[in-house]
């Protein structure tokens, strides 16, 4: 069975962890839905579906909590009349997660409505342009501006909560705490005056900034969905409402029981607002990896047409553009140069620190920095089909992924607020009936106290934080989790396979050893080989004829020697370059090259020999040299407490020589692409959960069998669809990374569910009033807001901690080959 598109939306309406469960169950019971995982952090969910994406969008605003929308602005080039109009519309509407398209003729524009998430403004633009009608988008807001937006928002809804609070707090407690006040407010405007003061001021915060508790938390209440909302609205319209009967008709409540709140609520609604506040600020910061990925594609390019240069945004760049590079400038989308000669910075995506060279033919990638050198060059892929927007993606998809550990808290946080209501419930009948005189005060302040104390923003916020800033990070490692649960599943790892060509070693053979004998200069031995190597294309020929000069002799009466090596002419001097069965047979004495060839074949090289005029000259190594960072990356797992192995389809006494040149455990050697299938299943059984790391189209079956497969990021594609985690860098180095962001992501996770939870078991008996025996102390229900406030920004605040992982392996220079001299 086919597996359904995934589909993302943005959630609007979620105040707290609780809302998690009655979105996804909104969601699921859309016919044809087959999974939906919303993430509380990130306020958005992924659901898998191939049907209209606006029966998601009917469900969610039937559950309350409606999907963002977002608007696309086209520029549209070619409508001439109405029959056009309708042909723009008509595919407009046929697009995923389309609302609303509307086509003006006039202004050769379309405004087009869409689930934030489902598409692109681009990808919109490619829909009309593939109709006929070449369309580009207009610069629009990026989630960044709508994140200062929303954060804004709340400054000036907390400011204003905090004037109209200030003054009720002063009139009411003010009194209490310096009793010569309270003489004097009782003296001049009248505690009558002072209550409608308070009265005043309460009414407008409460219909003011804090009209958002009521507006959301009502509505679920009589849906009998209740969230933080509902009990904010609870708590804070409990002690309202009690001060307005206490003010304008205190008869009505027992004697000595009319006094009034208005505080309570005024100071719970400003300090929610506050930690609201603080916990936006602090989320922002978790999204820091994606907006510095997303900062490095330029906001414009310089772009050449007919015959001028002018800069245009960078949303209107689309394929087959010819753009202009100046030095020192990001490259502004993947492209191939057509004029020019530069070095480009491609560290971003490779994480390697050697600029590349370019010219005419080759490739340049989006948010690379060119060198310096100018480039004209043609755009070859845009919007959000460029490595760089790729990138994003799987960061942005790895952030709002949901872990197998998150399940069992949202369980919990779904039943949460029921219960809370519940234990207020009890609370309030508890003191009625056993507390001392006047009861119903006492009861109000701690039914108050245990509805804001026990929101559950905490418990929401524990996981997916850390996941942001977790996966966040370690793309700034070069390390991309492509699926979420990878990032868990990694830290239990026991054992990691890996594949030896291409991953533990460059992949291709060089040249890293000479010895020469008789008196020869290494520098002519391997000019001279070069030279005859040229004429062949045999992978160990090429790899003699790189180590060479860039510029080569002419070689001539050239013999190829099948199964032996090669003979020729090179600057006058007979050359002959071939195995040690040729040397014999050319009758030519090795001396001690032969003992020195038969070393470096034990550890997996391949010896050959050369003889200038009949002479021996020098045996050349050719190998498939281990990757920078290898042993460096091997050393640091062993440390971490993993078994490492090596599962390869090359010769067993090759990669017994590399395992143990590297100190690899286990060696399982000469299999087919099937074979390690069984290899890694093998392995499982014997050590637990394992990770399997490859790059080329033989190790997609390993990497789909393993229980994480990590592909290396230069590898095929094939390879890095197959993979849980790609490691952008093409060394070992990224594993170990991986496997250190993984460990230190968990450990916070549980440090974060640790202290909601908690938090929630001890205060919640506080809040109702466990301590009044021992002293007589309630708590006051603005200082259980403060509390709930500072738990969830103290659990973003750990989430941050950590941006400031460090890699767990430097990295180390490439070494050059060895010359060594008999």
């Amino acid at each position: 069975m086919a597996q359904k598109a995934l589909t993302e939306l943005k959630i609007t309406g979620m105040g707290c962890a609780s809302c998690v469960g009655r979105v996804e169950e909104a969601l699921r019971d859309v016919p044809g839905v087959e999974t939906a995982s919303v993430n509380f952090a990130t306020k958005s969910a992924q659901v898998a579906f191939d049907g209209p994406v606006s029966a998601l969008t009917k469900a969610l605003d039937a559950a309350g909590y409606p999907a963002e929308t977002s608007r696309a602005d086209l520029i549209i080039e070619g409508m001439n009349c109405a029959s056009c109009v309708a042909k723009i519309e008509r595919a407009l509407a046929a697009s995923p997660g389309v609302i609303e398209a509307q086509v003006n003729l006039a202004t050769q524009t379309a405004a087009v409505t869409y689930a934030a998430g489902t598409t692109t403004p681009q990808a919109l633009a490619q829909v009309v342009t593939d109709t006929g009608y070449p369309a580009r988008p207009q610069a629009a807001a990026t989630p960044e501006d709508r994140a200062d937006t929303e954060t804004a928002g709340l400054t000036r809804a907390t400011l204003l909560a905090a004037a109209l609070a200030l003054p009720v707090f002063i009139l009411e407690m003010g009194g209490h705490m310096i009793p010569a006040f309270h003489h004097w407010v009782h003296a001049t405007i009248g505690t009558q005056t002072s209550q409608l003061i308070q009265f005043a001021l309460t009414t407008a915060l409460l219909l003011g900034p804090g009209r958002v508790f009521y507006r959301k938390g009502i509505p679920s209440l009589l849906r009998g969905t209740p969230d933080m909302n509902a009990l904010v609205a609870l708590g804070t319209g409990a002690a309202y409402l009690y001060s307005v009967v206490a003010t304008f008709a205190p008869g009505a409540l027992p004697v000595g029981t009319a006094n009034v709140y208005y505080e309570a609520a005024a100071v719970i609604v400003v300090l929610i607002l506050l930690g609201r506040l603080m916990e936006a600020r602090a989320k922002g910061k978790t999204g820091a990896a994606i907006r510095k990925l997303a900062g490095l594609q330029p906001k414009s390019a310089r772009v050449e047409i007919d015959g001028r240069i002018e800069d245009r945004p960078i949303a209107e760049i689309a394929v087959g553009d010819i753009l202009h590079i100046r030095p020192g400038e990001r490259v502004p989308v993947d492209a191939e140069v057509l004029e020019g000669t530069s070095y480009v910075d491609e560290s971003m995506i490779t994480g390697e620190p050697i600029p590349v060279g370019k010219s005419a033919g080759a490739t340049v990638v989006g948010g690379t920095v060119n060198g310096t050198g100018a480039l004209r060059v043609r755009a070859t892929r845009v919007g959000g089909d460029t490595v760089l927007a790729q990138v994003v993606r799987m960061v942005q998809q790895a952030q709002g992924a949901k872990l197998p550990i998150q399940g069992l808290v949202d369980r919990i946080t779904y039943r949460f607020v029921p219960a809370v209501i519940l234990v207020a419930v009890i609370t309030v009948a508890a003191w009625l009936i056993f507390g001392p005189s006047p009861a119903l005060p006492l009861a109000l302040v701690a039914g108050v106290s245990v509805l804001i104390i026990a929101c559950p923003c905490a418990m929401g916020l524990a996981t997916p934080t850390s996941i942001m800033v977790g996966t966040g990070r370690a793309a700034e490692l070069g390390v991309l989790f492509r699926k979420g649960d990878a990032l868990q599943q990694l830290q239990q790892a026991r054992v990691i396979a890996l594949d030896k060509t291409g991953t533990l070693t460059l992949g291709r053979p060089e040249l890293d050893n000479v010895l020469t004998a008789n008196g020869f200069d290494r520098d002519e031995v391997v000019r001279l080989a070069a030279a005859l190597e040229a004429r062949s294309e045999h992978p160990i020929a090429s790899a003699i004829t790189r180590a060479g000069p860039a510029t080569l002799p002419q070689a001539t009466d050239v013999l190829s020697l099948t199964g032996l090596g090669m003979q020729g002419l090179v600057d006058g001097r007979n050359v002959l370059i071939g195995s040690h069965r040729l040397m014999q047979q050319r009758g030519i004495d090795l001396g001690a090259l032969a003992s020195e060839a038969d070393a470096r074949a034990a550890e997996g090289a391949t010896p050959l020999f050369v003889a200038l005029d009949g002479q021996a000259a020098a045996t050349l190594s050719v190998s498939d040299p281990v990757k920078p960072g290898t042993e460096e990356a091997l050393e640091r797992l062993h440390q971490m407490g993993l078994t490492v192995a090596m599962v390869t389809g090359d010769n067993a006494r090759t990669a017994q020589a590399l395992a143990d040149r590297l100190g690899i455990d286990h060696v399982t050697a000469e299999v087919l692409p099937d074979g390690k299938v069984d290899a890694i299943t093998a392995l499982r059984d014997q050590f637990g959960t394992l990770a399997f790391v490859g790059d080329g189209i033989n190790d997609a079956p390993a990497l789909a069998t393993a229980d994480i497969g990590i592909a290396i990021g230069t590898g095929t594609d094939v390879a890095i669809e197959t993979a849980d985690v790609v490691l952008m860098p093409g060394d070992l180095r990224g594993v170990a990374n991986a496997t250190e962001i993984s460990r230190r992501t968990m450990r916070n996770i549980r440090q974060n569910l640790g202290w909601a939870f908690g938090y929630n078991v001890l205060l919640i008996p506080v809040a109702a009033g466990a301590l009044y025996p021992f002293g007589g102390h309630l708590l006051s229900p603005a200082l259980a807001a403060g509390a709930m406030a500072l738990s969830s920004v103290f659990v973003v605040s750990n989430a941050l901690r950590l941006r400031r992982v460090q890699a767990s392996v430097p990295e180390t220079p490439i070494p050059p080959a060895k010359e060594v001299h008999a």
